[in-house]
């Protein structure tokens, strides 16, 4: 069993650092808390946080910028482009979900759904934060999606609870200092986008990327889980993404992000960067998970 990250990378060793912070500025300021008489000194904190946060951020939007260029401001135009992120996107038919569903023992798909599982943002909350005072047509759909992630009002059918439930009978032990700096660096760009509202539409491009472009890989970890003879139960949150998430994106790309588009071809570009930041952290952290599985 891993026990924790050993970077020979002074570069890789700083990365993980960084958001190892950011993780834990994350889980601070996103859960409900008491007041505390020395709450002044922690907006101190949280202002150096957030700085160091919005450099990361700025950082990650520099990778994409000529690529998000290219995106058109017309709305039909601009849904056509972002559809054709789900086949021609950063990181899409990465070799690693093939090679999940068919090849990796259950050893292997552990530690994968361990890094994963450490790196889930929880999108619920994500929609949840990003909604706020959105235009009527997204926010409805918004709150259509936040439904669903929530079981349509039933505990047993919330998707956070499902994945919960994976790590649970995998026996998994997601912890900072046994995940990749990729993963955490995924969930601190989901958490920074979703969290400051001067990302509120890169959010809902990233959002709706993820929504778009899951199923495929998910399937293939559903197959996997179901070759090894990973119970249902643990597979439930796999196997139900398959397939709802297709209907989702449709209607994401259709009422979220085409309507916003109408409406103000101005978001056009933002919601663009959004799609191709998550697009890239995740084939970073495909990448770095080939590297551990000593796959080409």
């Amino acid at each position: 069993m891993v026990t924790g990250l050993a970077y020979q990378d002074p570069a890789h060793k700083q990365a993980h650092q960084l958001h190892a912070r950011l993780n834990n500025f994350n889980s601070i300021r996103l859960a409900p808390a008491l007041i505390r008489p020395d709450w002044r000194v922690n907006l101190r904190t949280e202002y150096d946080a957030s700085v160091e946060e919005g450099h990361f951020v700025e950082d990650e939007r520099q990778l994409i910028q000529r690529a998000a260029l290219e995106a058109p401001l017309q709305p039909a135009e601009f849904l056509s482009w972002f559809d054709k992120l789900r086949v021609s996107g950063y990181g899409q038919n990465d070799p690693l979900f093939p090679w999940l569903g068919s090849v990796a023992t259950l050893s292997e798909m552990r530690w994968f759904l361990a890094q994963e599982a450490a790196g889930e943002a929880g999108f619920d909350d994500l929609v949840a934060l990003t909604q706020v005072r959105c235009p009527v047509r997204a926010k409805l759909e918004m709150a259509r999606n936040y439904w669903d992630e929530m079981g349509r009002g039933h505990e047993r059918g919330m998707h956070g609870l499902m994945l919960a439930d994976a790590v649970r009978e995998l026996d998994l032990e997601p912890s900072i200092d046994k995940t990749v700096w990729e993963a955490l660096a995924l969930s601190n760009l989901m958490a920074a986008l979703a969290s400051n509202r001067r990302y509120a539409y890169q959010s809902i491009g990233a959002l709706g990327a993820i929504e778009m472009t899951a199923p495929s890989r998910v399937a293939h970890i559903n197959a996997g889980l179901k070759r090894l003879g990973v119970s249902t139960v643990a597979r439930a949150y796999y196997q139900l993404h398959a397939g709802l998430d297709i209907e989702h994106s449709k209607a994401w790309n259709a009422e979220v992000i085409y309507g916003l588009v109408e409406a103000d071809p101005r978001t056009a570009r933002p919601i663009a960067e959004g799609a191709l930041m998550r697009l890239a952290s995740g084939a970073r952290c495909f990448r770095r998970y080939r590297r551990h599985f000593g796959l080409a």
